[in-house]
């Protein structure tokens, strides 16, 4: 932090782009593009996340009196509980009701986007402890100053957890599937580390779409066009449309993105007699892929597998990343080599008989969460000099 005779303040802004990208970011680092400026802004900017969307952004930053950024907190006003994936359903349920209102309610996280990250964003030559404790007492004082039933922080670092339970908040811990890689030089190098059921299975599943004549390229930088956004987001909508009503998404999103951050975008497409059939639109960092959103207008036996699992593995392996984040949920990727990794959200609760029994709720779902991570860890489909 400057000197203490310097004028330090916190402010609560309404949009991301009243904060200089580059002051945004060298708080945020470089590690996790999905909070970066650019992807934050897009999202805004293309009016995804916007008050009439049910996501008011209401991002905490520190400055000094030069606007000098030293932390930020990008975070949102909700209506709703949608686009979480931490599910509070049952929270707002029983709190309403015995009466209580439990919308709008405070979170910091990524929009529609289940990745962990940090969720205090510091300045490296800041004294970070500081700066975490004061964000976390800014977000407590909007909530008891308009008397907000709750805050959320979700897929939060592990590292970052202390800051937040020194602030009063719960830690909640949950799980996703992530594809790890132990120095595999090929797909091949990675199936042998399986036992011969599951890669046999692996073996048939991708001989099966390939069997059909489907072919994939993963499109990147300067080599995406309007035209793969086009096909990606009829082949995105047309998903939402049969399985979840709507997309959290826009075109203009997309368009974003690419004119922003396209050398953080992996746009794999699946094609089929020379026309794209299926898409999976991915993040790149210096470390991982993370997968985020898919479609297709075709359907073919094993093709979400291949588009969203399999050519990320392979493009992980290819250019020498650590892993592949493939999202919430879905407990079929730990037969895919998907494996248990645990996640963190932190929640802060005003009305003190609420706190109690939010507290009482999750004490008793992290030990049902701790065996349900053993279990899992016991039944990866890695031969077993080679489980967790």
């Amino acid at each position: 932090m400057p000197d203490e005779r310097d004028l330090i303040t916190i402010k609560v802004i309404n949009s991301i782009d009243q904060v200089d990208p580059g002051e945004w970011n060298a708080c945020a680092g470089s590690e996790n593009p999905f909070v970066s400026h650019a992807f934050l802004n897009a999202l805004e900017q293309s009016g995804a996340v916007h008050a009439e969307t049910g996501w008011a952004p209401h991002h905490l930053i520190i400055v000094d009196q030069t606007n000098k950024l030293y932390g930020a907190a990008a975070l949102y006003l909700k209506s709703h509980s949608q686009g979480e994936y931490v599910f509070d359903h049952g929270w707002a349920d029983a709190y309403e009701r015995a009466g209580g209102r439990y919308y709008p309610k405070l979170i910091s996280a990524i929009p529609f986007t289940p990745v962990t990250g940090p969720r205090l964003l510091v300045r490296p030559d800041a004294l970070v402890s500081e700066v975490e404790a004061s964000l976390c007492a800014g977000m407590i004082e909007l909530a008891e100053r308009y008397e907000i039933s709750s805050i959320h922080v979700n897929f939060m670092l592990e590292s970052q957890t202390s800051s937040f339970e020194g602030a009063d908040f719960f830690i909640r811990h949950s799980h996703q599937y992530h594809w790890m890689n132990r120095g595999y030089k090929s797909f091949d190098d990675f199936l042998a580390s399986l036992t011969s059921r599951r890669r046999k299975t692996i073996r048939k599943e991708r001989e099966r779409i390939a069997n059909s004549g489907i072919t994939f390229e993963a499109h990147t930088g300067s080599a995406l066009t309007s035209q793969h956004w086009d096909k990606f987001y009829e082949f995105y909508t047309d998903t939402y449309d049969r399985k979840w009503g709507f997309p959290y998404l826009n075109r203009e999103f997309f368009e974003i993105v690419n004119n922003s951050m396209a050398e953080c975008i992996v746009l794999i497409i699946a094609y089929k007699d020379g026309q794209p059939i299926a898409g999976a639109f991915n993040l790149l960092s210096n470390n991982a892929i993370y997968g985020r959103n898919w479609g297709c207008n075709y359907r073919y036996k094993f093709l979400h597998f291949e588009t969203c699992y399999y050519q990320a593995i392979d493009f992980a392996i290819a250019q020498g990343l650590d892993r592949v984040e493939a999202g919430t949920q879905g407990p079929h990727k730990i037969q895919r080599g998907y494996e248990p990794m645990q996640t963190y959200s932190a929640h802060w609760i005003r009305d003190p008989s609420f706190r109690a029994a939010v507290e009482n709720f999750l004490q008793r779902e992290k030990e049902l969460e701790a065996e349900e991570m053993g279990y899992l860890k016991e039944h990866t489909p890695f031969r077993n000099h080679d489980k967790l």
